[in-house]
């Protein structure tokens, strides 16, 4: 069953700001990646920490009189569902990258985002490889749109919650 956009569009493509959501999403997905590492590692830890230190008490700086309890379960709940939003972004992401054909692209996706390299480590790398800075520019941009469309066809912009 083929899934219909509102233009008749059997593969949509990403808008502007979808496309730029999904950069976004890609400069950060090292990073989501090491802080799920982090709370699976010490998931108990964070949550004694917001039991016992003065972190639950802070949630609200007007209330003087903080159930500090009741406010450490806000916090661990919180948290949780950063990870599963962190958890949400990346498998979609990595599920969409290895969807992109383009074998050029696809590696300086890898090396730009996956591998989480700087825009210049990334261009020298490419560069020993005799591709110009334009070129790798384009491929990464690109391999972006190809996410972004993708993301798209999924439905994952639908999803996407922008407010924790």
């Amino acid at each position: 069953m083929a899934m219909i956009w509102g233009q008749g569009e059997l593969f949509p493509e990403a808008n502007d700001s979808e496309v730029q959501r999904t950069k976004f999403l890609l400069d950060k997905y090292k990073d989501m990646l090491i802080l799920m590492a982090d709370y699976e590692a010490y998931e108990k830890e964070l949550a004694m920490v917001a039991v016992d230190g003065e972190v639950a008490r802070r949630i609200d700086q007007d209330d003087l009189h903080a159930d500090k309890t009741a406010n450490a379960v806000i916090l661990i709940e919180k948290q949780r569902r950063v990870y599963e939003q962190y958890k949400f972004y990346t498998r979609s992401i990595f599920r969409a990258y290895g969807l992109i054909r383009d074998p050029e692209a696809k590696r300086a996706i890898e090396r730009r985002f996956i591998d989480g390299y700087s825009y210049s480590e990334t261009m020298q790398f490419f560069q020993r490889s005799a591709y110009s800075e334009s070129t790798v520019k384009r491929k990464i941009a690109e391999g972006t749109a190809k996410i972004a469309n993708t993301l798209k066809l999924w439905g994952f912009f639908e999803k996407d919650v922008f407010d924790f």
